[in-house]
């Protein structure tokens, strides 16, 4: 009978595979990962929108310990990230610890034993001495709360879902939205489609995207010389670590990168109306800024156009906007967005004497340093509460909360620590410095966006550098936590049925 596992990872995206490699080069392979899909990748398998990439450089959007030096363009698409996720599976034979169309339902501590049970849709329980919840924030579509949304008669398609059998020539299409999918998804549809609506109910900042592709010499030398890709990599990083005085803190840094997504608005949309309508009435970072150089441009192709109307209702023909004009289409895009957790937890965790965190969390989620929470032991996040970038990459941050949570792993494994539970006081300690930085950021600045709760809560964002960011984790110190050793190896199937 095998034993009980000593890490399970909830998730195989960025997160849970990153998790698992370091676990391996730390010596440990005792672990499996439950993926609720058919395949590897989380948000970059699901969503295969056109036009999808990411808005942060290539080289920065990979781990430090398995760079890609093969990298075709400064931004790449989506569909190139993925094979580089799917290429790191392979080079670390991770997929002998996946278990596919695992959807976890409910985790349970058992103090005594020193261990989670972990329940599955599939009736398949597991155990482990340790979880990991590598989830990831960007997992399940969020439909908005319209009227009349079940009336309409046409096609629906959600971008993080999306229907590549479903033909655009000739139709006619909306996209509810104009955040970060939309302003990828809109070139593309206005390329395809007969006409095209865009349905905006806030603008957003835009800075052009500097792509370009990345020449042959340029990945021969990464590939031959790793010292030349990291390199390369510092240069991207710092010059985004740069920004951060502009895009978290309200600054004159601020009001210059407004100024540069004005004079990229004036540049490219000649009509002084439509510039007036896309121009925000909030300061530059409180909401996700827009990275595109082709968005604009679409905008003011013949066949498309701008709504700002707020929407009143879905009818079976279309969109019926406040105006009273009901706008007739063949097809509807949702560009918006996810369900991202702030309160709340997606399936329950239940902690000691029967504690459960979403409960905790129902006003607004909280951790220590992002990756541990009071009463819930053995227990790691990863982009866990308050670890979300304003002006980095994300795999930045996600790095330095797995060399943490592997630090962790390992003391409780040597030590034959049964339960590893971070102390209250230090986490209430910690969090209430966390929403006092928050309050003179850009995202406490007075616009709503998903990175605030309803009423206000900031559990995202991370209010300072990615360089204090990681220097917070670079050490796990066994005060800030209440442990209990005498760990007693049972022997129960790592999974039943």
């Amino acid at each position: 009978m095998n034993q009980v596992a000593t890490v399970l990872i909830v998730g195989a995206g960025f997160a849970g595979l990153g998790t698992a490699i370091r676990l391996q080069q730390s010596g440990i392979d005792d672990f499996v990962i439950l993926e609720r899909g058919d395949e590897v990748g989380g948000t970059w398998r699901d969503n295969t929108y056109p036009g999808a990439a990411c808005d942060i450089p290539s080289l920065l959007y990979s781990y430090s310990f398995a760079q890609n030096p093969t990298w075709s363009r400064a931004y790449s698409s989506g569909a190139e990230i993925l094979r580089y996720i799917e290429h790191i599976v392979d080079k670390f034979d991770l997929r002998r610890h996946i278990q596919f169309r695992a959807t976890v339902t409910g985790l349970e501590f058992d103090e005594p034993a020193g261990r989670w049970t972990v329940r599955t849709a599939g009736g398949r329980t597991y155990y482990g001495r340790t979880v990991v919840m590598a989830a990831g924030p960007l997992a399940n579509p969020s439909w908005p709360d319209i009227r009349g949304l079940d009336t309409y008669a046409g096609h629906k398609i959600h971008s993080a879902r999306w229907d590549h059998g479903y033909d655009m020539a000739g139709k006619r299409v909306a996209v509810v939205g104009t955040g970060a999918s939309a302003v990828q998804i809109v070139p593309e549809l206005v390329a395809a489609a007969r006409s095209v609506k865009v349905f905006q109910r806030t603008p957003g900042w835009v800075l052009p995207r500097l792509d370009f592709g990345h020449p042959g010499w340029a990945k021969f030398a990464f590939g031959r010389i790793p010292m030349a890709e990291n390199a390369a990599r510092q240069a991207c990083y710092w010059g985004h670590e740069a920004m951060a005085v502009g895009m978290v803190w309200n600054s004159p840094v601020t009001t210059a990168i407004q100024l540069a997504a004005k004079a990229n608005l004036r540049r490219q949309v000649r009509d002084s109306w439509l510039r007036r309508q896309l121009t925000p009435d909030f300061r530059a970072g409180c909401k996700r800024m827009l990275v595109s150089s082709d968005f604009y441009p679409a905008l003011q192709r013949d066949n498309c156009k701008l709504v700002t109307w707020p929407i009143a209702t879905l009818s079976p023909a279309g969109i019926r906007t406040a105006d009273g004009i009901e706008h007739e289409l063949d097809c509807i895009v949702f560009a918006t967005g996810f369900d991202v957790c702030k309160a709340g937890t997606p399936f329950p965790v239940t902690g000691l004497h029967g504690r459960l965190l979403a409960d905790e969390w129902a006003r607004g989620a909280y951790a220590y340093k992002s990756v541990s929470v009071s009463g819930y032991p053995n227990l790691f996040l990863t982009f866990g509460p308050n670890s979300g970038p304003g002006h980095n990459s994300a795999l930045v941050y996600m790095e330095a909360q797995i060399s943490y949570i592997v630090k962790a792993v390992r003391k409780i494994v040597s030590d034959e620590i049964r339960v590893f539970d971070v102390r209250k006081a230090r986490q209430d300690e910690f969090n209430a410095d966390i929403q006092e930085r928050l309050a003179s950021t850009t995202w406490n600045s007075g616009c709503k966006s998903w990175y605030l709760t309803a009423d206000g809560f900031n559990a995202t964002m991370y209010p300072g550098f990615a360089t204090q960011f990681t220097r917070q984790l670079a050490k796990v110190d066994l005060h800030d936590y209440r442990v209990r050793k005498g760990y007693r190896t049972l022997h129960p199937v790592a999974a039943t049925a």
